[in-house]
């Protein structure tokens, strides 16, 4: 099996790139223009191939888990799906995209193919994945001849090929032309390895994990259909990510990396999140799922809103998840270009974010729109800002001190002891920031005074955007 860890890469084995927290880092595209003097370029391989032949499988097998949502229906795959990703120490980027059908007029499929098109003309390698199962089918020809005039390596890997005795459905496959074919089984495992290996000629090797840079991840979060994809398009520069009227365009989380004056940045674009009740069993619910995974290995959410239809149920139930899982967060509300001109838009629209978000009244706003260039400078400086302050750290003096002048201001009575003697905190954790307050009696604390030192925290650091967090601890053999 090809999987993926922290580790040195073994033999056979492939994995993706460094760790922060629990999950693996970074996901996104390759070295951007700016960062050649921070890592080595890496290769980007894109998987292409017509719908259903197991790309996505594939892309999971080499990724080393289920990044890439799989289903026995077509074109569940839509964005370019990306992975940074070692194989014996060889490192380069792994591309999937959706399944590409040169003949289609649905909005939706040309977008795919104009997708899988761009990535192909991005590409450092190609792999091209066909069904040995079904054989050589007219769309499978109709790609060799789009293929064929490539200057770039590309490898004919003829997926569901089992056992050794599926090897002759591999002959009509000959007739392409290609140089060297692979018969691989995605799901299993089979001859994945012999490609890869095949493919090592042309990587580069990985630099040492301490040159490897902590990148922050930046997921962009809320309903179908306020813009969300719109947003990461107007971000990368390009049209990267398919964007369509019809709710649920968008499947797979799509990573992307991005360098922006000098600082880069993982963005993730992720699948609208409906109310339960609405959520199909299936592609859909895979979806959200990944959304939700998502957002738990970001550090930073953008909360995006419709600016038009207002604050619902649902958009308040997404700010809650943010807020359990303890992530950084900006909220833009988009498509804020129509209602500009409006008098009583602004007033309206801010009560009714004081009214549904009262837990977020530490989060930034920004009043927007993904069209307009002139919102990304101000998003990205909010974000800069959360990211900063979601790293930080405060001295345990400075936090003792700032600690006695609470007390002295506001003195809490203590079942015994002089609560200035008593108390003591220290920063215990980052990403969120985490104290620990040490006093005797911590059971007897009330939650409003709780609430107090953490509101007190917040105001005097500057924790915009941060959900912060005091866990009470005992002093003394019994409390």
């Amino acid at each position: 099996m090809v999987r993926v860890s922290k580790t040195r890469s073994r033999p056979k084995m492939a994995r993706r790139g460094p760790s922060t927290k629990n999950e693996e880092l970074p996901l996104g595209l390759p070295t951007v223009a700016g960062d050649e003097n921070l890592l080595p370029h890496r290769p980007v391989v894109v998987i292409v191939g017509r719908p259903n032949v197991g790309k996505s499988t594939l892309f999971n097998r080499i990724v080393g888990h289920r990044t890439a949502i799989v289903d026995d229906v077509s074109g569940v795959t839509r964005d370019r799906n990306t992975a940074e990703c070692e194989y014996q120490n060889r490192m380069f980027t792994l591309v999937d995209t959706g399944g590409l059908d040169l003949n289609a007029e649905d909005v939706i499929v040309s977008q795919i193919k104009e997708q899988t098109k761009t990535a192909m003309a991005e590409a450092d390698l190609v792999i091209a994945v066909m069904d040995g199962r079904v054989g050589l089918s007219p769309l499978d020809s109709e790609l060799a001849v789009l293929l064929r005039p490539l200057t770039k390596p590309v490898f004919l890997a003829i997926n569901k090929i089992d056992t050794p005795k599926s090897e002759p459905l591999l002959a009509d496959f000959y007739q392409l032309g290609m140089k060297d074919i692979y018969p691989i089984s995605a799901e299993g495992g089979m001859g994945v390895d012999e490609l890869l290996e095949a493919l090592m000629p042309y990587l580069p090797q990985a630099p040492d994990e301490s040159a490897q840079l902590e990148i922050p991840r930046i997921a962009v979060v809320g309903r179908p259909n306020v813009g969300k994809s719109t947003l990461v398009n107007a971000i990368l520069g390009e049209k990267r990510l398919i964007v369509s009227d019809i709710p649920g365009t968008t499947r797979d989380p799509i990573d992307s990396l991005l360098t922006r004056e000098g600082r880069r940045y993982v963005f993730t674009d992720t699948a609208g999140i409906r109310r339960r009740g609405r959520i199909d069993r299936g592609i859909e619910g895979y979806s959200v799922v990944r959304a939700m995974r998502a957002l738990g290995r970001s550090d930073v959410a953008v909360l995006v809103l419709d600016g038009i239809e207002g604050v619902t149920e649902q958009d308040t139930k997404i700010a809650g998840l943010i807020s359990k899982q303890g992530r950084g967060c900006v909220i833009l509300v988009n498509k804020w270009d129509v209602r500009e001109h409006d008098p009583d838009a602004y007033p309206t629209y801010n009560l009714e974010l004081s009214r549904r978000f009262p837990f977020f009244a530490h989060v930034p706003v920004l009043f927007g729109a993904a069209v307009q260039i002139e919102t990304l400078p101000r998003l990205f400086a909010k974000i800069d800002q959360v990211v900063a302050l979601f790293a930080t750290r405060i001295q345990t003096r400075t936090l003792n001190l700032f600690l006695q002048q609470l007390l002295e201001k506001n003195p809490i009575s203590l079942h015994r002891g002089n609560p200035k003697k008593s108390m003591f905190i220290t920063q215990v954790a980052t990403k969120p920031p985490t104290f620990a307050l040490f006093v005797k009696g911590a059971e007897k604390i009330p939650p409003a005074y709780v609430r107090y030192l953490e509101n007190s925290i917040r105001a005097e650091y500057g924790f915009q955007g941060i959900p912060i967090t005091i866990l009470l601890r005992g002093k003394g053999k019994n409390t």
